[in-house]
């Protein structure tokens, strides 16, 4: 026969892998203090960006501002190979996130229906 001991080792970590299999968590790869670190790099290139774009803005001269709003908003990334993007979702972060899904999925049709035409 099977010891006790055996059994209930089995049984904990059947229980263990069923309890990590429905938990939602990651593991944290960067300190709290890396991410600070990078947080505030962030927010430094966007603020040399926004410098760039006034300074650029200035030898221009005098545009009107909503062109000069226009010509932030106009960059665009286009992609030269075809990309493929997957996820995976379990039954309750499908429904947690169905609207938002279905609205990107939407205005994504509608691009590419729009540029069809």
């Amino acid at each position: 026969m099977v010891s006790c001991k055996a059994v209930v080792a089995l049984l904990v970590v059947h229980v263990a892998a069923m309890l990590a299999s429905q938990t939602e968590a990651f593991v944290p790869i960067f300190t709290y203090s890396e991410l600070q670190r990078m947080q505030e790099k962030e927010r430094n290139r966007g603020q040399k960006k926004s410098l760039g774009l006034q300074q650029r803005s200035e030898d221009v001269g005098s545009l009107d501002p909503t062109e000069a709003a226009e010509e932030e908003g106009k960059e665009v990334i286009k992609l030269t190979a075809p990309v493929e993007i997957g996820m995976r979702m379990n039954s309750r972060q499908l429904e947690k996130y169905r609207a938002a899904l279905e609205g990107l999925l939407s205005e994504v049709l509608l691009s590419t229906q729009n540029a069809a035409k």
